[in-house]
């Protein structure tokens, strides 16, 4: 009788082991799993930085690698908050997941209009939860030339509100999903505004 006894005792410890292990494997998939699309965002920013540079002395578009459908325009950065960031040509979801990218529906870079940035609020533009009014932004060309831009607010908009006015002046929107800390899709939107200095 106590054999059995011993045997099931046995069982059910190698039982509790196994349940333990496999959620411990599970936490550690899940914990991996989040941390991908981050480590995924640095490594891409190092590969950009280097074909911005390239694309600098070679006067012309390098992409940051072989199967790239995008490739750097320019370099953005907020010295306050020692960041800076390359810029994408492309404005898809899929270029987003490398950078910040240069919308289509605004004015192209150093031209008169708005021009409109976006990114993942939590990887390149998680930053802009801490921009403030009078925060200088440089927005640095291939050409080499450099554009500064002061802050002058923010707002949270819903998606189908923020629109992109006609002006002759240089304006900046930087825009990303609200709230920040959160990944869930949502119809909001922070929107750093900045004017040309």
């Amino acid at each position: 009788m106590s054999r059995v006894i011993r045997q099931r005792s046995v069982a059910r410890r190698r039982l509790v082991s196994a349940l333990c292990i496999t959620v411990a494997c599970a936490g550690v998939l899940h914990l991996c799993a989040g941390t991908i699309v981050p480590a995924k965002a640095v490594v891409a920013q190092i590969l950009l930085e280097r074909a911005f540079e390239r694309s600098i002395v070679a006067h012309a578009l390098q992409k940051p690698w072989p199967w790239a459908d995008m490739a750097p325009i320019a370099r953005v950065s907020i010295k306050r908050l020692d960041v800076s960031r390359i810029v994408l040509d492309g404005g898809s979801g899929q270029a987003m997941a490398f950078g910040p990218t240069l919308l289509s529906g605004g004015a192209r870079l150093g031209e008169p209009g708005v021009t409109v940035l976006a990114a993942h609020r939590d990887t390149h533009f998680r930053f802009l939860e801490r921009v403030r009014a009078g925060d200088v932004i440089d927005v640095e060309a291939l050409d080499g030339a450099v554009r500064h831009y002061r802050v002058t607010g923010a707002a949270v908009v819903r998606w189908d509100r923020f629109a992109v006015i006609d002006t002759p002046l240089s304006h900046l929107a930087l825009s990303t999903c609200y709230p920040f800390g959160t990944v869930e899709r949502g119809p909001l939107r922070y929107i750093v505004y900045a004017d040309e200095a």
